[in-house]
């Protein structure tokens, strides 16, 4: 069983950084290039996306949060980069993503929100998390390597 563990400590998040690449990186921005996307409908579409990139997200933080306690028990750096997953996503889905939505419903109302800082302070959250997911990966393949968590 603790392969098992091991394992899925380096797929989930693997998965998770697809997921983010693919939606928010390359589907997002093409989405508003294909023929007869509307503004209003592109953010329409990018909400529906948006929302269920974030439940997939909240699913693989809880699963590998729980898989940290099975043995062997993750290590203390990687509970600190777990602990940052967290912060990340709560400031995504708590702060940045319910005023981007405010946002997006006076665009699709007809109206303009005039100018903001939201959609850089979201690319950059993705940025970070991907950074965090990346050196997890990393940590999480050190112990494969030596069939032993990272230390």
């Amino acid at each position: 069983m603790p392969r098992l563990w091991i394992s899925l400590r380096l797929l989930l998040p693997a998965v998770w950084i697809g997921l983010i690449v693919g939606l928010s990186f390359i589907e997002t921005p093409l989405k508003f290039l294909a023929p007869g996307i509307t503004t209003p409908l592109g953010l329409g579409i990018g909400r529906l996306v948006f929302i269920s990139l974030s439940i997939a997200g909240w699913i693989i933080l809880v699963a590998l949060t729980l898989i940290g306690q099975a043995r062997p028990r993750e290590t203390k750096s990687g509970w600190l980069l777990i602990g940052a997953m967290w912060l990340i996503m709560a400031v995504e889905s708590f702060l940045i993503r319910p005023a981007l939505a405010a946002r997006s419903d006076v665009v699709i109302a007809g109206g303009d929100p005039g100018e903001s800082w939201l959609h850089y302070g979201y690319i950059a959250a993705e940025l970070l998390l991907l950074a965090v997911l990346v050196w997890y990966v990393a940590h999480a393949s050190r112990s494969i390597r030596i069939g032993q968590p990272a230390a």
